[in-house]
């Protein structure tokens, strides 16, 4: 990384009140490339640990109150001076050489309208296959979004086919998780940045449709390895606002449907929803869609 042809790489990692696992996370980054944090208002010390760092590799930008995932990166993107940008969770851990493979891989392409995306291991080091879905579509309501039809559909064909090709070529994938993905300048120039009008999830879908829209080839490159601990700053609000949170996931669902859709898809989603709800005894949920209309708006209803 060292070698001054080679193509320099800004890493935008958003915190909010994570400060224990952004240390683990900048600990683990290599000290030759930027960083930026961005920060959306913590109240955990994360400021004061940031101010004590006199790393001349690192910017961070302070935010007063929490702006969201995509508007947070945004900020974090738009300050990158690399040739390579990435988004990366503050609650993830670079394994060795994770982010070498990646320049490598990239260095290596004669096309280079791409992104691509390192392979995501829980703490134990299985891999977090539900991050390389297909893009939204009916079956995954009730193979996804239901307990017993993610057992059976989403644990056999796509582990196995990740697990086949760890260690060898990239393999080319619909979705890149907004946990760590990486794409060069000229890429995020012509696409463009992450929509703002996503309150909270489905930013990193919305961008990877935009990337296929536009002829850009999503990439998994497995050699490259990061731990990824899974939702460090809300996992834990979930079992106290569940409800909130699937309502807030849901809603993005859709209005991602809408979107890139159009209406009519986003009836015959909304009612597949509906209908997995009324199967899994979450009447609640189901009605909370069923009042909602197809009259979808993005709002905040969780954070």
């Amino acid at each position: 990384m060292e070698d001054s042809k080679k193509p320099k790489v800004s890493i935008v990692i958003l915190s909010w009140n994570t400060q224990k696992l952004l240390e683990q996370c900048l600990k683990s980054i290599p000290f030759s490339v930027q960083i930026i944090v961005v920060d959306n208002g913590s109240i955990d010390g994360t400021l004061h640990f940031l101010d004590s760092l006199k790393w001349p590799n690192l910017k961070v930008i302070k935010n007063d109150k929490n702006l969201g995932f995509a508007r947070a990166n945004n900020q974090g993107i738009k300050s990158a001076n690399g040739d390579l940008i990435m988004l990366l969770n503050s609650d993830t851990i670079i394994q060795k050489g994770a982010i070498e493979k990646l320049v490598l891989f990239y260095e290596k392409q004669k096309n280079r309208d791409i992104a691509f995306s390192p392979l995501l291991l829980n703490f134990d080091g299985t891999i977090q296959e539900n991050y390389y879905m297909k893009f939204p579509n009916l079956w995954q309501i009730f193979f996804y979004h239901n307990t017993l039809g993610r057992f059976l559909g989403l644990k056999t064909s796509l582990k196995r086919l990740i697990l086949e090709n760890i260690g060898k070529m990239a393999m080319e994938i619909d979705q890149l998780p907004g946990a760590a993905l990486v794409a060069p300048r000229d890429v995020w120039d012509k696409v463009g940045l992450l929509d703002e009008d996503f309150q909270f999830l489905y930013e990193d879908v919305d961008w990877s449709w935009r990337l296929k829209k536009a002829g850009v080839k999503r990439f998994l490159v497995p050699e490259a390895k990061i731990v990824h601990l899974g939702g460090g700053s809300w996992k834990q609000r979930i079992n106290l606002h569940s409800f909130e949170f699937y309502c807030q996931m849901f809603s993005s669902l859709l209005f991602f449907v809408k979107k890139n859709y159009g209406q009519k898809k986003l009836q015959k989603f909304r009612r597949a929803l509906i209908l997995n709800f009324l199967l899994r005894f979450k009447f609640k949920l189901a009605k909370y869609f069923l009042n909602q209309g197809n009259q979808l708006k993005q709002e905040k209803l969780w954070a």
